[in-house]
């Protein structure tokens, strides 16, 4: 399965939200091309709250009173992007980027939950860095899925975090990963994920390459930890599995994607798994 993927393939009324939200959405931005999204907006009462990179309402504001104001927002931001990206090297970072975390349907409304974590490369030839999560109000107009509002802007981690697990300082070698050498776990409620891979809900293997089977295995992984009301950034112990330790590298540059500091303590070895899988991760979590 690629980025470019629609992952809820087979539940039509998700795969529509998902196809607006990422799709649709990158695409008519990169093209700079309002006309291309716009049939997706209901445009009477709609409205945009900025959270302003706040986990604090009180400091939020209804920044797009309508329609109007909020298109020529995304239209300065979408020709501030074409002027500092190139659309052919920036379309996968995005994608890859971009993760409905969680849609909840009720009827004809829908609430739908978009994670924006990852970096982009500019045309100078630096990285820009994506880390902010939007809630998008969705209703179902005439058949079809369509914006109704959001609250946007807002920082990939809401709240005072309760930290169940903590990283006491410590020193490692200076080739280390994305993983903390110790990490200290408060007592409580600990959850345990088997072994996760690049398998859908049909059995099939999904992707060939590393970075393809790594990307859906930890989606996996986090699909299994919200099962039990937890998600990746719970984690404190990590154990992978490869095929071919050489491709170590890749593999974290997609680790990195997924998983926050502290990172979770790891573990990793070259394993035989079954023909097919290039990848194995189980994980252990605490619940806060």
């Amino acid at each position: 399965m690629s980025v470019f993927d629609n992952p809820y393939a087979g539940d039509p009324d998700r795969a529509a939200i998902w196809d607006i939200l990422v799709r649709k959405d990158i695409d008519a931005f990169l093209d700079a091309d309002w006309s291309q999204t716009e049939p997706d907006f209901v445009p009477s009462g709609f409205f945009g709250i900025d959270g302003q990179q706040s986990d604090n309402p009180d400091g939020w504001a209804v920044t797009f009173p309508n329609i109007h104001t909020y298109k020529a927002e995304w239209l300065k931001q979408a020709a501030i992007t074409a002027r500092t990206c190139r659309r052919d090297e920036v379309r996968e970072p995005l994608f890859a980027a971009s993760r409905l975390k969680a849609i909840t349907i009720n009827g004809d409304g829908a609430l739908a939950h978009k994670e924006i974590k990852g970096a982009y490369p500019l045309a100078d030839g630096t990285k820009g860095l994506m880390d902010w999560q939007s809630v998008y109000v969705m209703r179902k107009v005439d058949g079809a899925w369509k914006i109704a509002s959001f609250v946007g802007y807002l920082p990939s981690m809401m709240g005072a975090p309760v930290k169940a697990i903590e990283a006491p300082a410590a020193s490692q070698h200076v080739t280390a990963g994305p993983y903390s050498p110790v990490l200290r776990v408060k007592g409580g409620e600990i959850v345990v994920i088997s072994g996760q891979a690049a398998i859908d809900p049909s059995g099939a293997i999904v992707g060939a390459s590393i970075e393809d089977q790594t990307r859906y295995t930890l989606e996996n992984c986090r699909a299994q930890l919200q099962n039990a009301g937890l998600d990746l950034t719970d984690v404190f112990k990590v154990n992978v599995y490869l095929t071919n330790i050489d491709e170590w590298s890749r593999f974290n540059s997609v680790y990195r994607e997924f998983m926050r500091e502290p990172y979770p303590a790891r573990t990793a070895i070259q394993a035989v798994l079954i023909p097919g899988l290039i990848v194995e991760i189980d994980m252990w979590a605490a619940k806060k």
